[in-house]
């Protein structure tokens, strides 16, 4: 295998993140607004083939992992062949997805048998009118049969991406915790990102929660959270166990604890370009090289000048973040 490359700054790079769609059935108010979203044309997207040409040159030059991403993953008709695509290529070691559960029912199987490793659900409330106010579009049931679908197909580590909101959701923080008392799920406290310059940007900096301040109400509810000691450096939740707790609780704070130092990820948007900072605008154009008929090695070149080029992390500090693209239109 070749080895892992690194960026300017001495970090290893090899987990890619693949956005399939920019569309979501869900309007989580911190992400997506009710109206006026724009979408990338339907002949703009990566098709399953072009997918897996960026996956097979990823893995040529040292990429190790990846995972799915939206918008919503799910609602490509395509996504089971794409994951197909992706399990069969040698040297992608974890292949995992992040999605809201909604259509994991009817999917999880399928997915399971075509490859799928793992898999991470979001879900900000376990009170069902909650749910509908922050997540809006969906509902508890939907979300929690998506979840028990997935665990059922073998879909391991259940892992659950709560964002935490404040006055929208800042009293589900403990009865999401407690889940790990009794379940080996890992239950993952996000804080909110201010990606792009419209209204969801707006709530998310207005519903900044710190990751801190999640910790103390939990163990003031629940018992002291004990560390966990990391088993990826790159992991970029900071993780816990409740006592007698069978799961973990985890927090990711790109804003209060940033953890840039340890980013190993290289981001490929919907319509075919590598992100290169979530929080950030700098993007490389992969897609025209590919229609244009680039073979893999080239590529590849353009993925290691992407890493090579990756920013030392984010401006949030500044008051910086993207402009050009929203938080849908990224994937997280």
């Amino acid at each position: 295998m070749p080895p892992v490359p690194r960026d300017g700054f001495g970090r290893e790079i090899d987990y890619l993140r693949i956005s399939l769609t920019d569309h979501c059935n869900l309007r989580c108010v911190y992400c997506m607004p009710l109206a006026g979203n724009h979408y990338a044309p339907s002949p703009d997207l990566l098709t399953a083939a072009e997918i897996e040409a960026v996956a097979r040159a990823a893995v040529a030059v040292g990429f190790r992992k990846f995972r799915l991403t939206g918008g919503e993953p799910t609602l490509r008709a395509d996504l089971v062949e794409i994951v197909e695509r992706l399990a069969g290529v040698a040297g992608v070691h974890d292949l995992a997805m992040t999605t809201n559960g909604v259509r994991l029912p009817g999917l999880a199987p399928r997915l399971a048998a075509a490859g799928l490793k793992r898999i991470n659900v979001h879900l900000d409330s376990l009170d069902a009118a909650r749910v509908a106010r922050v997540m809006r579009w969906g509902t508890l049931a939907e979300i929690w049969a998506g979840i028990e679908a997935a665990e059922a197909a073998g879909l391991r580590p259940i892992k659950l991406n709560a964002v935490v909101v404040r006055r929208f959701n800042e009293e589900d923080v403990v009865p999401l915790a407690a889940l790990t008392l009794e379940r080996d799920w890992h239950v993952r406290f996000v804080e909110t990102m201010p990606l792009g310059r419209g209204e969801v940007a707006a709530v998310a900096r207005a519903g900044l929660v710190p990751s801190a301040e999640s910790r103390t109400w939990i163990e003031a509810a629940l018992g002291p959270l004990l560390p966990l000691p990391p088993t990826d450096p790159a992991d970029e939740s900071r993780n816990y166990r409740l006592p007698g707790g069978r799961g973990v609780v985890g927090f990711i704070s790109p804003v209060s604890e940033p953890y840039c130092a340890t980013c190993n990820r290289m981001r490929l948007t919907a319509e075919g370009r590598f992100h290169l900072c979530l929080l950030r605008d700098d993007e490389i154009d992969v897609r025209g090289a590919l229609r244009a008929g680039a073979e893999l090695d080239a590529i590849g070149r353009l993925l290691l000048r992407a890493v090579g080029s990756k920013p030392t992390g984010h401006r949030l500090d500044l008051g910086h973040s993207t402009e050009a693209r929203e938080m849908y239109q990224i994937g997280g």
